[in-house]
């Protein structure tokens, strides 16, 4: 498998399109494998010249698991929250941002169009605030920046996000079944995906990696970092935000409040877009993402 030591930690990445070509750097959200990021997709962004490198976040897919940090204890983290303490996570989107910076360390790639989605949104602002000199343009996609009076998802898919779906060891089909509704609730209502299409990928994650106690250590860097605007209006590099003006876990808030935050951002709304990326919308985005990197003017090769 190719993984690599970035961070300290092992890393699992793959490496598409032209060796010498400016760099993409995908980054997924939260408990969401680099799968996730369809290879026709990725095809349109090497179609263009681009190097592009996916990989999975720690605690996700086939990269680093902490078990030895045991799952997040959210309560806690809420009630220190509410006290008005410092919550004690297990490790914060910095350090998930880190893991980005490591893995270009790692392949000897000086500078890159960092493209986020989601928590990977956050990582990808992270890495701009924080690594500018590593980044050529930012790309946002469906995030936020903990701005505490953005609106919070929508009942129903706070109740997806926060439930516990059946263990598919026990009963693969009710886990599938759990899994169909719930990207029903957050998926894109103007580009529904195909049920069978649908459920292949679901299946596919189960097999590739099962491992939900990572996803509850990654909702608590998201939770422990808090309101992060104000390392996001240090950020320097040409930045898109590309938001669903009906996405259900990420308001659109959240999109307009990254682009408001980051100096000079452009932001983008997509209508019947919701908390995915359906085969309907993989173009669009694309060349939203080929609109960043003319931005940047130089190369990362």
């Amino acid at each position: 498998m190719p993984t690599i030591t970035a961070n300290g930690i092992a890393l699992y990445y793959e490496d598409h399109g032209p060796a010498d070509g400016d760099v993409i750097l995908l980054i997924m959200g939260l408990g969401a494998q680099m799968t996730r990021w369809p290879v026709g997709f990725i095809e349109l962004l090497t179609a263009n010249g681009h190097r592009v490198v996916a990989y999975d976040n720690r605690d996700c897919g086939l990269s680093h698991r902490f078990d030895d940090l045991g799952p997040a204890d959210m309560p806690g983290l809420y009630a220190s929250l509410m006290k008005g303490e410092k919550p004690n996570a297990p490790y914060l989107v910095s350090d998930m941002a880190a893991d980005a910076v490591g893995l270009l360390d790692a392949l000897g790639i000086k500078r890159a169009h960092v493209v986020g989605a989601s928590m990977g949104g956050m990582i990808a602002q992270m890495v701009a605030a924080e690594h500018p000199q590593r980044v050529l343009t930012l790309t946002s996609i469906m995030s936020t920046t903990g701005n505490p009076a953005v609106p919070p998802a929508t009942a129903e898919a706070s109740k997806r996000l926060t439930g516990v779906a059946p263990d598919p060891k026990a009963d693969l089909e009710a886990f599938l079944d759990y899994g169909m509704a719930s990207a029903k609730v957050i998926g894109s209502p103007g580009y529904p995906v195909a049920d069978v299409e649908q459920r292949a990928q679901l299946l596919a994650d189960y097999q590739r990696a099962f491992y939900p106690v990572g996803v509850s250590r990654q909702m608590a860097a998201i939770v422990a970092s808090g309101d992060r605007r104000k390392a996001l209006a240090t950020i320097t590099a040409p930045t898109v935000v590309i938001h669903g003006a009906d996405d259900p876990l990420v308001q659109v808030q959240g999109g307009e409040d990254t682009a408001a935050t980051i100096p000079g951002a452009e932001l983008h709304i997509i209508p019947g877009m919701g908390h995915n990326l359906p085969r309907g919308l993989w173009k669009s985005v694309a060349d939203l993402i080929e609109r960043a990197t003319q931005k940047a003017g130089v190369g990362a090769a």
